[in-house]
């Protein structure tokens, strides 16, 4: 009898059927994954007597939803840091401070978050700041 040593088999992975795996799993979280839809914040403003000012045509307007959310300018921001607000209003500013800045909160915002957008205003030093309210309804 001839008692020959057996060589090792060389191992070899197959890819193929793990990137089809993959794949798979891609295009599956692809159709299910439902995208966020920009929605616009509902505001109920707060009361307040007084004149109501004309409004200039270029403007800055930071919106506080009821849930503390900022919009600039009617776009909603990705989060409610002080720093992401301060990037937007430099960014449509473009620098120049003078343009007059409209704080619009809900009558329900928390007072946070209007002094939180008040702060930002005050360190990019915009000169000319209002806070939008309504006529009392009359009873």
């Amino acid at each position: 009898m001839k008692f020959k040593r057996q060589t090792k088999a060389q191992l070899e992975i197959n890819l193929t059927p793990l990137i089809d795996v993959v794949f798979l799993l891609l295009i599956f979280f692809m159709v299910t994954t439902t995208f966020t839809k920009e929605t616009r914040l509902t505001v109920d403003l707060p009361e307040a007597q007084g004149v109501a000012q004309e409004l200039q045509t270029e403007q800055l307007e930071i919106t506080i939803g009821a849930d503390g959310r900022y919009a600039v300018n009617g776009k909603a921001l990705v989060n409610n840091k002080p720093e992401v607000l301060k990037a937007a209003l430099v960014e449509l500013s473009g620098g120049d401070s003078s343009l007059p800045l409209v704080i619009t909160a809900d009558a329900l915002t928390p007072h946070q978050a209007v002094v939180t957008a008040m702060d930002v205003a005050g360190q990019l030093r915009f000169l000319h700041l209002s806070i939008t309210t309504q006529q009392p309804a009359q009873q």
